[in-house]
């Protein structure tokens, strides 16, 4: 189906597309925020495979990072969703993201997470437009962000910023993954695989793909150890206290890949990816989610906070190369 241009309302953004996000913020309610971020990860790993047989994005920019299942979108929707849920007293707490919203039988909730899935989609395409920064930053995780603000601000009463506090009770993100020791080392981890798998996709796209496919390939690859971080979110939501990395892999995998086009040294590419993996671990944890989510009653995404940061980041470091 090709999408509606009768009513324009910014460049690529039409009323086929709000619909769409519209749905997107639904579908994400409907099987929970954590879910949705899942299923995000299995269309990024779709998208690969059409990218490398056709040379078209249009599977990552419609589908992965769209209204249908773009973290902006559906994720985003649905955290909105568990919020209003939550001050309805569907929810014990506002911070549950696992729980599938259609389980709650009140239509309202799937609402308020397709307003916010049209929102989302909508900010996010305003974000794009920033000269320079719109195009140097991560405007999909920057939306997220944004859109925990306004849902904490709206259904929430804890207010956004808290003063930063040591991990204790209720009030810390991640207890398995919090001491600086376990973090470092999951990290380390995950960024020297994302850095390198991101380089070498990178590699073997420009030398084996054709030049339309290879684009394709190489301008998402920091995206597939991020798709991989993702999967392990459907494990989380089972029960088993598997860690948090997406925030780590894309990070990782982006400035590796990033820092090979610019270089050409792999064996630096790959140190320097890494170097941005752990600054966004470490980030993510003991700066964003001390801030914002150990004191709230909300769910403000920690690792959306730190990938717009540092995605920002890496461009201005590449200014310098």
């Amino acid at each position: 189906m090709t999408p509606d241009t009768t009513f324009p309302l910014l460049e690529n953004l039409n009323l086929f597309w709000l619909l769409a996000a519209c749905v997107g913020g639904i579908i994400g309610a409907i099987v929970g925020a954590n879910n949705a971020f899942g299923f995000t990860g299995v269309m990024i790993l779709t998208g690969f495979g059409i990218a490398a047989s056709t040379g078209s994005t249009f599977f990552f920019d419609y589908v992965a990072f769209g209204p249908v299942f773009g973290p902006h979108i559906a994720f985003a929707g649905a955290a909105a969703g568990s919020a209003y849920s939550a001050k309805k007293k569907l929810l014990a707490t506002g911070r549950d993201i696992d729980t599938p919203l259609g389980s709650l039988k009140d239509p309202s909730v799937l609402w308020v997470a397709a307003g916010f899935g049209v929102a989302g989609l909508i900010v996010q395409r305003l974000i794009a437009l920033i000269p320079w920064f719109g195009s140097h930053t991560d405007s999909v995780a920057l939306t997220v962000f944004l859109s925990g603000c306004a849902s904490r601000l709206i259904f929430g009463s804890t207010g956004v910023l808290h003063a930063p506090t040591r991990p204790q009770g209720s009030h810390r993100w991640l207890d398995h993954q919090e001491t600086p020791g376990q973090l470092g080392t999951v990290a380390l981890g995950a960024a020297v695989m994302a850095s390198g798998g991101a380089i070498v996709l990178a590699s073997y796209a420009r030398a084996h793909l054709p030049e339309d496919a290879a684009a394709a390939v190489v301008g998402n690859a920091h995206t597939l150890p991020f798709a991989i971080s993702a999967l392990c979110i459907f494990l989380l939501v089972a029960g088993q206290r598997v860690n948090v990395t997406h925030h780590i892999t894309i990070i990782a995998g982006l400035a590796g890949a990033q820092f090979w086009l610019a270089t050409g040294n792999g064996w630096a590419a790959l140190a320097i990816g890494t170097v941005f993996g752990v600054l966004s671990g470490s980030v993510a944890e003991f700066v964003i989610a001390r801030l914002t989510y150990y004191h709230g009653d909300t769910h403000i995404d920690p690792p959306a906070g730190v990938i717009w940061i540092m995605t920002t980041l890496i461009h201005l470091t590449l200014l310098a190369v």
